[in-house]
């Protein structure tokens, strides 16, 4: 009844590493200021100790959670992957708890592209798929290959396009 599917072969660009460290750079820094802010504030008005104490916890955990930060975005690049047919969107990501969705190209409802202005430097593009239940993201793919990408779906889907 079932017949055996492939598993998913095309991968993201290796941009998007980089791309996700420097997220992930930014939002440790901002942390780490707030936590240095914190530490000031505790010293200058000397709060009760155990502020202190909590603070510290917070920085050990924060430091735990800096370097996982520059790690899984190597583990991420390496496990996501993504395959498109006539019949179904096929997505398999995950490090530690790896996922395999399939989804079927008629429940899907509209697709897109989206660029931040960290994917936009490297040239890259974010594909969103929306169907009636769930959304659907395949991230950091080069600019061109996302827009292909797209329409591909769309056409498959059965999409059409909206004019603005």
């Amino acid at each position: 009844m079932y017949s055996q599917m492939n598993a998913p072969r095309q991968r993201l660009s290796r941009d998007a590493v980089k791309v996700w460290i420097i997220s992930e750079l930014v939002t440790n820094l901002i942390g780490f200021i707030i936590l240095g802010a914190l530490f000031y504030l505790d010293y200058r008005f000397s709060w009760k100790e155990w502020i202190g104490w909590i603070l510290i916890a917070i920085t050990a955990i924060s430091l735990i959670g800096a370097v996982w930060s520059f790690i899984n975005p190597f583990l991420l690049y390496k496990n996501w992957r993504f395959d498109v047919d006539e019949e179904f969107l096929q997505l398999k990501s995950g490090v530690l708890k790896e996922v395999h969705q399939l989804v079927p190209m008629t429940k899907i409802q509209s697709v897109a592209t989206t660029q931040g202005p960290l994917l936009r430097k490297y040239s890259l593009c974010s594909v969103s798929i929306e169907t009636m239940g769930s959304s659907h993201t395949i991230p950091a793919l080069p600019k061109d290959a996302a827009i292909e990408l797209r329409n591909q779906i769309a056409q498959y889907a059965k999409i059409k396009e909206v004019e603005q």
